[in-house]
């Protein structure tokens, strides 16, 4: 549980919704698991994530977004545009000192930044909330649009790793990138609060 973190790194945990200049991006509920369903059941997101499973069908999202209320250590959001579900990011807290910032669009939704837009939104929730110094991303090395989508936040290339990826039943190397509270504090200082969303993301991260 969220209880299990440090008291240093846990400023608070709460619903929210955040707003960005294109995007919303709330809680998922129930309500929401055909669409996610819908969204997820592509190979192509699948490969370049670690924990979807491909076909992913409803019973499947059901299942997240229930854990996600049973587990505490992720943070999720559900990505709309105009009202209309494209996509997952959110926080994962694998080990108490080691959160990772995750996301995937679906297919329709590729190209267009919001990878960047909503990426950039969980990145500032994430330091606003917590008391963390360091947030980790992962991107599969054969995804360099992944790695732009990183970059464009202020993530710092680290070394390449090995990861497990479900879909893949086998390990792939991934591109490790970290991102500092002092580095994310001089990038606002530096652009304000608005931010162009960048082009080319295709909206996934092995985090997922």
């Amino acid at each position: 549980m969220l209880q299990d973190l440090p008291t240093s790194t846990l400023r608070e945990q709460r619903p929210c919704v955040l707003e960005t200049e294109r995007l919303t991006l709330r809680p998922p509920t129930l309500a929401d698991a055909r669409a996610i369903a819908r969204l997820a059941d592509d190979r192509r997101i699948a490969v370049n994530t670690r924990r979807l499973p491909h076909p992913y069908v409803t019973d499947d999202a059901v299942d997240f977004v229930r854990q996600l209320a049973d587990c505490g250590r992720e943070t999720a959001f559900l990505i709309e545009h105009q009202h209309e579900p494209i996509g997952m990011t959110g926080i994962v807290w694998r080990k108490p000192d080691m959160p990772e910032l995750g996301y995937w669009l679906g297919v329709a939704h590729w190209g267009r930044g919001f990878g960047t837009e909503a990426a950039r939104a969980a990145v500032d929730f994430f330091f606003e909330t917590f008391d963390a110094k360091l947030l980790l991303a992962y991107a599969r090395v054969s995804n360099p649009a992944s790695r732009n989508v990183l970059e464009k936040c202020g993530f710092q290339w680290a070394g390449v790793e090995l990861h497990r990826f479900e879909v893949l039943g086998s390990s792939a190397p991934v591109d490790s990138f970290r991102l500092s509270r002092n580095v994310w504090t001089s990038l606002k200082s530096w652009a304000g609060a608005v931010r162009s969303p960048g082009d080319g993301d295709h909206g996934f991260t092995p985090a997922d």
